[in-house]
């Protein structure tokens, strides 16, 4: 199978391809950025596919990350992934960003051997927040709430927390003994080719995931007066 992954969702923008017929061959580009996700994104991709030495026509799976994220760079990845569906006939796969968060931290063995969460500061004192078993297998999330009530979520085994918003849960967890680790940790497209592969399913479409409203609200007209 040959699966593109793009993610745009968060402070970073990456794709991979992923070839598991015959020796597994995985060309993955990520880079850090704060803006400017949709002119990297594409180039990216186009890279990616020619280091795997195949074609948009030549895939079969196409994954995206879904959310929570900027509200602008959450749709990007979903756009491509959907523009490239239509004209490859490759299926879709999606799933959330702290998902993917959380499999990139096992992949680098960076997760002790028990429940972790993934905290993203969502500004404004809020988390974007999920829990995950030793396996990265989702148990909680992605939720937006804030710290306090996080902390009151968090099994009595688990030990650390990671992503930008990992020492505001720490805190809020207050006597309790969190690790805050991996700050500027982000989503993967390499970890979510790996999901999209072991998923063994597909969606007719993706659908960006907003925990919360835009922050840019439509004008209401002012009432003329006579």
């Amino acid at each position: 199978m040959n699966i593109l992954a793009l993610d745009t969702s968060l402070g970073a923008c990456s794709a991979a391809v992923l070839r598991s017929a015959g020796p597994r061959q995985l060309r993955t580009l990520y880079a850090e950025m704060e803006r400017g996700h949709a002119e990297a994104l594409m180039p990216m991709a186009e890279e990616v596919l020619a280091q795997a030495e195949i074609g948009p026509r030549d895939l079969d799976l196409i994954a995206s990350t879904l959310g929570p994220g900027s509200f602008t760079g959450v749709r990007i990845a979903i756009a491509a992934a959907r523009g490239l569906a239509l004209v490859t006939d490759a299926k879709l796969f999606g799933t959330d960003s702290l998902s993917v968060m959380a499999r990139a931290a096992l992949g680098a063995g960076l997760v002790p051997g028990g429940p972790f969460a993934v905290a993203v500061d969502a500004r404004r004192g809020m988390l974007y927040f999920g829990l995950y078993d030793e396996s990265a297998r989702k148990l909680e999330g992605p939720l937006l709430t804030a710290p306090e009530d996080a902390a009151k979520l968090l099994p009595r085994r688990l030990q650390r927390a990671v992503g930008s918003g990992a020492q505001m849960l720490a805190v809020a967890a207050g006597g309790r003994a969190v690790e805050a680790t991996l700050p500027s940790l982000q989503p993967s497209a390499a970890a979510l080719a790996d999901m999209a592969l072991e998923g063994g399913w597909t969606s007719a479409t993706l659908r960006p995931l907003y925990l919360r409203p835009p922050d840019a609200k439509p004008q209401v007209p002012a009432v003329e007066r006579c």
